[in-house]
């Protein structure tokens, strides 16, 4: 008898569904598995057989052929053991097949027969609804994340012996066996509450830092910071989510199957509601920043998607590392090629960086600087300037003095609820010019659209044609001076840019002039 069942796979961040056809034909008893299989895959028939023996089935003493279709995609993972013995048990006549039209069947299995959360469940599901499947038998650890996605009934099962009950009992009485889980309301999620995140309160002093900061929030923009050390470059960092709009359900949706891909959802958070925040080692890897590996995963760049990485003593990451940026900083996406296919991954992460200007980290202060010029240079060089010039906003942090009025902890300092309230200024306006266009911030402009909204006059036109020949500015920072200048005159709720806006923006684009030199 020949029957087929329906599963999902995982190829990067896409579904790719795969029809499990199982033959059971008279002849030498056999359990033969075919169609590109991985080496979790091949091991799953020796699950799969003892499971069934551990559940009270009779494997049958048939020739057994499964064929895991289409046969040109690589098949890895442990997700095919329940379909696996699904369609077993419907080619040996315990299930009818044709229970199984329109029914999504994805899972792991234990030699005892329970069934085991499996990672990249909500990507699956949300195609699997798109494509017209009425119906999911998942793990009951992945309901939660599977229940995310409307149109499509979920449905839990923790053993084997239950999915196989579920489906060979009559139609009416399959509630009674297992329950179809209740659509979980996305919103209910992003409704959460901001009071737990640091807050910039905290930061006492360093007004200028948190105005930059703030327009980096408003459009966006990639922002460096460059000080000593207990200036407070990581403090101010920590705080950038609390100060950046809050996710839409297609974002959270989005950045969530990215997680689930890699296996980072809780079971009792199957949605990120919160803009991520990613701060790596410096001794990180090539292929853990970007992703990849011989099962290709999203690396730390895709993990911080829509939201912020933040590189913490920037200048101690390996060079070939942090070039690994340069690609997606500009295209917010990174593609990954290995033997077994092509790969792409999201990466439209807001960057952050802090630095020191020296080994010493005083420079240039010579009272406690004892760095050589050639150090200085030295150190400072493993930022390229390509990357460099990738990055909207470079402010110095200068050391805070106790004695000194910014100090005081008894006057507030701008808190993050005041500056979300500025930034909403300017998310409002930039919500109303991208409606008709695929945009939601200004530092994801192109050239065209640069043309087009941040025209400027004369006298503009003038000042920054100046900056351009004086400072030898490139094609792309010109750009990106344009944009930080719209963002500017948002956060000022503006219609226009002005040459305040274009001198802010010039400002925080040159900052760092007097240590690399550009």
């Amino acid at each position: 008898m020949f029957c087929y069942v329906n599963t999902g796979a995982i190829t990067g961040l896409k579904c790719a569904f795969v029809r499990v056809e199982v033959d059971s034909s008279p002849g030498l008893p056999c359990f033969q598995m075919v169609g590109y299989l991985g080496s979790e895959v091949k091991e799953a028939r020796e699950r799969v057989k003892v499971a069934l023996r551990n559940s009270g089935f009779v494997l049958p003493a048939t020739n057994l052929n499964i064929n895991l279709s289409p046969a040109n995609i690589r098949k890895s993972g442990t997700s095919y053991d329940l379909p696996i013995a699904v369609g077993i048990l419907a080619a040996s006549g315990s299930i009818d097949p044709s229970g199984l039209e329109k029914v999504l069947i994805i899972g792991e299995l234990s030699l005892d027969g329970d069934i085991r959360h499996v990672s990249g469940i909500l990507p699956i599901v949300k195609e699997a609804a798109g494509r017209g499947f009425k119906k999911v038998i998942l793990p009951m650890s992945n309901v939660k994340e599977g229940s995310l996605i409307p149109d499509i009934d979920v449905i839990g099962a923790g053993h084997l012996r239950e999915v196989m009950d579920y489906l060979s009992a009559p139609t009416d009485e399959r509630e009674t066996i297992l329950t179809r889980a209740d659509h979980t309301d996305i919103s209910s999620y992003l409704r959460k509450s901001l009071d737990e995140a640091p807050d910039f309160a905290d930061v006492r002093g360093q007004e200028s830092v948190k105005r930059a900061a703030m327009v980096a929030a408003a459009g966006f923009h990639h922002m460096l910071m460059i000080g000593p050390p207990g200036s407070g470059k990581t403090m101010i960092a920590k705080r950038m989510p609390s100060i950046l709009p809050p996710l839409t359900p297609e974002e959270a949706l989005e950045v969530s199957a990215i997680y689930s891909v890699s296996g980072q959802l809780r079971d009792d958070q199957p949605l990120i509601s919160f803009r991520p925040y990613i701060a790596p080692h410096h001794t990180i890897t090539e292929q853990a920043l970007a992703g990849g590996g011989v099962r290709a995963r999203p690396g730390v760049i895709s993990l911080a998607h829509r939201g912020v990485l933040f590189l913490d003593e920037m200048t101690e990451f390996d060079r070939a590392t942090l070039e690994i940026m340069r690609q997606p900083l500009e295209d917010k996406q990174i593609n990954i090629v290995r033997n077994s296919g092509s790969y792409t991954y999201p990466a439209d992460f807001m960057l952050i960086a802090a630095c020191n200007p020296c080994p010493c980290g005083y420079y240039p202060d010579m009272n406690k600087c004892r760095c050589s010029p050639s150090q200085v240079s030295r150190y400072l060089s493993r930022i390229s300037g390509p990357l460099l010039d990738r990055i909207d906003i470079c402010c110095e942090v200068e050391s805070v003095e106790l004695c000194k009025p910014e100090y005081d902890s008894t006057r507030p300092g701008l808190s993050s609820g005041d500056m979300r309230a500025k930034i909403e200024i300017a998310r409002q306006r930039q919500s109303h010019r991208f409606r008709n266009m695929k945009l939601q911030f200004n530092a994801e402009m192109s050239g065209r659209d640069i043309e087009r909204i941040c025209k400027l006059r004369a006298a503009q036109q003038l000042l920054i044609s100046s900056a351009y020949e004086t400072l030898g500015l490139s094609a792309r920072s010109y750009h990106r001076i344009l944009k930080l200048s719209r963002t500017i005159a948002d956060l000022e709720d503006k219609d226009e840019i002005s040459e305040e806006h274009l001198s802010e923006a010039l400002f925080y684009r040159t900052s760092g002039s007097r240590y690399w030199g550009r």
